[in-house]
């Protein structure tokens, strides 16, 4: 399903999960099952969030390390320059 964007099966494997005796996949199953649509869409269509998350979790790493030192002037800086 993740690889092949396969969307569409997600409902089938969903069933099989409620059927076996796992009580942790069963939990990830009824979050899945709260927000379907979406996580649908986000296994069948071609786009991302990667190089958004990409640019957060850069802009936190430079955020940690200034932990304490400075002001959102040199964050700004920061992340410009780097």
């Amino acid at each position: 399903m993740l690889t092949e964007r396969q969307g569409q099966r997600l409902p089938d494997w969903l069933d099989a999960v409620r059927q076996d005796d796992l009580p942790s996949l069963h939990t990830l199953a009824a979050g899945i099952d709260r927000d379907r649509d979406a996580v649908i869409a986000g296994l069948a269509m071609p786009w991302n969030s990667g190089p958004v998350e990409g640019h957060v979790n850069r802009i936190k790493m430079l955020e940690r390390q200034m932990f304490g030192r400075a002001g959102f002037e040199l964050l700004h800086k920061r992340v410009l320059l780097a």
